[in-house]
């Protein structure tokens, strides 16, 4: 998975791409971990628009990142989400955990 990423106002967006799956953890992890502690970083934005299969590990890995931007009073949004990828958290119930849009 190839992960872009940028920054504007208070808002930090990471540009998914391909394969969001087991193997991805370390590189996601290390995409969204610098906005965790930046204060001028309020909501992390997920664009699914590029991302054309997800597994239970990347749903994990959702629910960790919601878990620790909480924790520091910041929010997450998921956007771009179509096809499997939308079928797969709708499947999750993630509109009740996430703002979908």
């Amino acid at each position: 998975m190839e992960i872009q990423t940028a920054v504007l106002n208070a808002t930090a967006t990471l540009r998914l791409k391909g394969r969001f799956q087991f193997d991805s953890h370390r590189e996601f992890r290390t995409a969204y971990e610098p906005y965790i502690a930046d204060p001028a970083v309020r909501t992390v934005v997920l664009d699914f628009s590029g991302v054309d299969y997800l597994d239970s590990a990347a749903l994990g890995m959702l629910l960790l990142l919601r878990e620790k931007l909480g924790n520091v009073r910041k929010e997450v949004e998921l956007t771009g989400t179509h096809g499997m990828v939308k079928q797969v958290l709708e499947i999750a119930n993630f509109a009740r955990l996430f703002r979908i849009a």
